[in-house]
C-alpha cells in the first residue's frame, strides 16, 4: 500500500541556467579575484576611486540642479541629459580646472556618469530611489575597459594602472571590461565570463518552502538546509574589537588599524555567508518553478 505522503520521483527534463545572461544557450557571470598590490599600485587605484567618486558627485548635484528648475520653471525646462552630454560637459568645464584627471583613466569617470544615467531612469521608472552622493572610504570602486591582456595564469595587464597580480588562478578569458573595487583594505577585480548552460532533472512538480530561523529553508520534501550564522559564531570577537577601539582618537593611527580589523571581520562575517548561501541556491534550481509559484501565492496572500 502506497504512503499518501511519499513522494514519487518522476523524471523530468528541464533546464536551469546558473549564469546572469543567456545568449544562445551559452551565458556571462561574474567571476570576482583578490588582488595582490602594493603601495604604489594602492595610490593608482585610489587616484582612480577619488576621480570616479568626483565624476558621480559633480554629475548627481549638477542633475539635481537640472530637475529643481524644471519644477520652479514649468515653462523654461532644461533637457536632461544624458551620459554622453555629462561626458561632453565634464571634459569642457571639470577637467580644465582640475588636471589630476588626466593621470587616471578616463574610463573612470565615463562609467561612473553612465552608472549614474542609469541611476537616475531606475528613479524615473520608481524601480529605486534618487542616487545620493558617494562618500570618500566607502563602497570605492571604478571600471575600465581598452587593452585588457590575461598574462599567465595570476597576472593580467590594465591601461594605465600596468600588470596587476592576483592571489588567485585566472580565468584564461579576454574581458573586455573589469571592475575594480575595495572592501576593507583589500582590493578586488571582477569580470565577466562565458559559461555554458547547465541542465539539471526536476525532482518534483511541486515543492513548498519555509524560511526558519534556526535552520535557513526546510522543504516539504524533508530537504533541510542549515544556516551558516556566521554572525553569531563571531558576535564576541565583533564585539571585543568595536569594545577596544571605544577610546581611540578618531583619525589616529589606531584608531585607524582597529577601523580595518572591524571592517575586515564583518568582510569575514559576509563572505562566510554568502559563500554558505551558493551551494543552497544551486541545488534549489531544480524547484525554480514551484518556487516563483510559491512567492506568487504568498504576495496574492498578503495582498488580500
Amino acid at each position: 500500500m502506497r504512503d499518501k505522503h511519499q513522494i514519487i520521483e518522476e523524471p523530468c527534463e528541464v533546464k536551469v541556467s546558473c549564469t546572469v545572461l543567456k545568449t544562445n544557450g551559452i551565458g556571462d557571470n561574474h567571476v570576482e579575484f583578490n588582488l595582490k598590490v602594493n603601495n604604489k599600485q594602492r595610490t593608482e587605484l585610489l587616484k582612480h576611486c577619488g576621480v570616479a567618486r568626483h565624476a558621480w558627485n559633480w554629475g548627481l548635484s549638477l542633475t539635481k540642479q537640472i530637475l529643481d528648475h524644471n519644477k520652479a520653471n514649468l515653462g523654461e525646462k532644461i533637457k536632461f541629459p544624458s551620459a554622453i552630454d555629462l561626458h561632453k560637459w565634464l571634459v569642457a568645464l571639470v577637467k580644465p580646472e582640475n588636471p589630476w584627471y588626466f593621470e587616471s583613466s578616463k574610463c573612470a569617470s565615463q562609467y561612473a556618469l553612465r552608472n549614474l544615467r542609469t541611476a537616475w531612469d531606475r528613479c524615473f521608472k520608481k524601480v529605486s530611489s534618487a542616487p545620493n552622493f558617494k562618500r570618500k572610504g566607502k563602497s570605492d570602486s571604478f571600471e575600465l575597459d581598452g587593452t585588457i591582456k590575461i598574462r599567465g595564469t595570476c597576472f593580467l595587464q590594465l591601461p594605465k594602472l600596468g600588470v596587476l597580480k592576483t592571489y588567485e588562478d585566472l580565468s584564461q578569458v579576454q574581458p573586455k571590461a573589469v571592475t575594480i573595487s575595495r572592501t576593507a583594505n583589500r582590493w578586488y577585480i571582477s569580470f565577466r565570463i562565458e559559461v555554458e548552460q547547465i541542465d539539471t532533472r526536476k525532482i518534483v512538480d511541486v515543492v513548498g518552502v519555509d524560511l526558519g530561523i534556526k535552520s535557513l529553508a526546510t522543504l516539504s520534501t524533508g530537504k533541510v538546509f542549515i544556516a551558516a550564522k556566521s554572525y553569531r559564531k563571531l558576535e564576541a570577537k565583533l564585539s571585543r574589537l568595536q569594545w577596544l577601539n571605544r577610546h581611540k582618537q578618531v583619525g589616529s593611527a589606531n584608531w585607524k588599524k582597529a577601523q580595518i580589523k572591524i571592517a575586515r571581520l564583518h568582510q569575514r562575517i559576509a563572505s562566510i555567508r554568502r559563500v554558505s548561501l551558493n551551494p543552497t541556491l544551486i541545488q534549489t534550481r531544480q524547484y525554480l518553478d514551484a518556487f516563483a509559484l510559491i512567492k506568487s501565492l504568498v504576495h496574492n496572500a498578503l495582498r488580500s
